[in-house]
């Protein structure tokens, strides 16, 4: 063994010897509420699949006939000959349901965050970025040359500070970036109050609406909708592979000249192949289904609410919320290991959750984060509160 090759197997070693390997459980069938597993038939509440259209029937069936109309794969980036009538009609469906001028699609997210900033903030700019914003927002940030600034979690009074701060550094340009939903907490950012404040500096807001884009709101537009902001935010990032058919692909959605010069310069979009045509077809029949999905958000809504009351009747320690995103607190040094414990009881009990440590979260916050779907029906969520209940007696 090459001295390489054996400080990666010591750092693996110390990665287990913490507690902290992320083993990967293989599904044996389609995402679903109920999946089968290595350890058997369970069902599902790890998964971001909020709207139950991973498995939907039509959106299955219109990516199956985009297979035969369109082909398998691209096989070029979109400015050579990657660019089907497809991704534009998607690219408006998405800028559509969001409420922009114009959509730019990426191969996920994570790139999507990883191209935008270094196009349009430079050296002369600053990005005031709250401190629990997704990774793929941090590495997007840093890839730009603009000052950065970070203020505490959803703090008004901080965010304030930052704002001055750079405003009295001479910034060119100011933008308030936040998730639009805090995915360990399920915390929902206090958008108007952000763009109270962004509009009172002269700064941008961005928004990353993964984990709302397709059922936040009335109309399931996401987090500016919900809280009353549509035209005020500027941009919003956001992705497909989680409520809006959770296959792959995301996108950043703004105004028509932005957009326009993200696919002139942005390295993610100009060096990656397109998005698959079968993705692209069923994520348009995906936010089709989403747009028309009253029924489907009022079943989700339901089905969180009804999970918080058992649990807290249960006496469990949740963090406060309303969103599908339930995180179920094991505080203290030994917390880490009664969540581990706990979801690996359950999955035995047939129920699939997963349990979160250092550094996903911070040390002494370990928690088991519950995902709720509207596919889930009530007697599915009363069983996961039974499994819950269940494991804890049985761990002690």
């Amino acid at each position: 063994m090459t001295d390489f090759d054996g400080s990666i197997a010591a750092t693996l070693a110390e990665i287990r010897d913490a507690g902290l390997y992320k083993n990967e459980r293989e599904l044996l069938s389609p995402q679903s509420a109920h999946v089968r597993t290595t350890a058997g038939e369970a069902l599902n509440f790890c998964a971001n699949n909020y709207l139950g259209l991973a498995d939907d029937p039509e959106v299955v069936a219109a990516a199956r006939a985009a297979l035969d109309e369109w082909g398998f794969g691209m096989a070029s980036v979109r400015f050579i000959c990657g660019t089907q009538e497809l991704h534009k009609r998607l690219e408006a469906k998405i800028a559509e349901l969001v409420g922009m001028q114009d959509a730019i699609l990426y191969s996920s997210c994570f790139d999507a965050n990883g191209g935008v900033f270094e196009v349009l903030f430079g050296a002369d700019d600053a990005i005031i970025s709250d401190e629990l914003n997704h990774a793929s927002i941090i590495d997007g940030v840093r890839l730009s040359k603009a000052r950065r600034y970070r203020y505490k979690n959803a703090d008004m009074t901080d965010l304030r500070a930052q704002l001055e701060a750079a405003t009295e550094a001479g910034s060119r340009r100011k933008v308030v970036v936040t998730d639009g939903v805090f995915s360990m907490d399920g915390y929902y950012a206090p958008l108007a109050e952000i763009c109270d404040l962004a509009e009172e500096y002269g700064a941008l807001v961005l928004v990353d609406d993964s984990h709302a884009v397709g059922f936040v709101g009335e109309h399931g537009r996401g987090t500016h909708e919900r809280c009353g902001v549509l035209d005020r935010v500027d941009l919003v990032t956001g992705t497909l592979g989680k409520a809006l058919g959770g296959a792959s692909g995301g996108y950043v959605a703004g105004s028509e000249d932005v957009v326009a010069l993200l696919r002139q310069r942005s390295r993610p979009y100009l060096f990656s192949n397109a998005v698959a045509p079968t993705v692209a077809a069923g994520s348009l029949k995906a936010i089709e289904l989403a747009l028309a999905g009253d029924d489907k958000r009022a079943a989700l809504e339901r089905n969180s609410r009804l999970i918080r009351e058992l649990m807290t009747e249960a006496g469990f320690d949740l963090l406060p919320g309303s969103h599908p995103i339930t995180p179920v607190m094991f505080p203290g040094e030994d917390g880490a290991r009664q969540a581990t414990q706990i979801a690996d009881e359950m999955l035995s009990r047939g129920v699939y959750v997963i349990a979160f440590s250092y550094p996903v979260v911070p040390t002494g916050k370990a928690r088991i984060r519950v995902q709720l779907s509207a596919a889930h029906s009530e007697d599915d969520v009363r069983t996961c509160v039974q499994a819950f209940i269940d494991a804890r007696e049985a761990v002690g």
